[in-house]
Formats: C-alpha cells, sequence, structure tokens
C-alpha cells in the first residue's frame, strides 16, 4: 500500500538501532537513520545483481518528488541503462562542461 504524506512525517528510527524501510511500492522505500534522517531510496535489479538509487533526503524531496525520481529511474531501466550509471555519466559531462566555460 502506498505511503501517505502523514506516514512519512510520523516515521520514526526502530528502537534497536537498526534502519527502518518502509515500502511506497515499485521499489521506492523511506529509509528512517537511527539519529532520525529520512532517506528516499530506489532498489532495483541489473545485470541480475540488486542495486539501490538514492533519491534524496525528506522534507527536501518530498513523497511526490521521490515517486517522479523514481519513475524517471525505472523509464531509464525499460530503456535498457541502468540508472546509476546514467546518473555517473551526467553528473561527468556536467563537470566537462563547466570545465569547458572556464
Amino acid at each position: 500500500m502506498p505511503l501517505t504524506k502523514l506516514e512519512v512525517d510520523k516515521a520514526k528510527p526502530k528502537d534497536d538501532g537498526k534502519i527502518a524501510k518502509i515500502a511506497d511500492g515499485l521499489g521506492l522505500s523511506l529509509w528512517v537513520m537511527p539519529n532520525g534522517a529520512k532517506y528516499w531510496r530506489f532498489k532495483y535489479r541489473w545485470a541480475e545483481k540488486e542495486k539501490s538509487l538514492a533519491l534524496g533526503v525528506y522534507p527536501e524531496v518530498s513523497l511526490k518528488a521521490a515517486r517522479t525520481k523514481r519513475d524517471e529511474a525505472r523509464r531509464i531501466l525499460s530503456s535498457g541503462t541502468d540508472p546509476s550509471l546514467q546518473r555517473q555519466n551526467d553528473k561527468l559531462a556536467r563537470k566537462m562542461a563547466e570545465k569547458k566555460q572556464l
């Protein structure tokens, strides 16, 4: 069942000091750290390996924005590209463009 904003706001860390992972659906989950920080993660499989992609920190990245980022990562994945590798390539391209401007 998909998360609601209220559930995200009320999410608390586990008492045992471990990360609480709360699923939203289609690979998106909210990780609540022992210190109370909340991170959006997208879990997927690539080349028969399970991988995870960081989507941002709550509340800077809202539930709606995290779902949009998840959908974009799923679109990239369905086109035959690893979303993590795509992100790395995009970052490298931005750095190269900045160097050319200087």
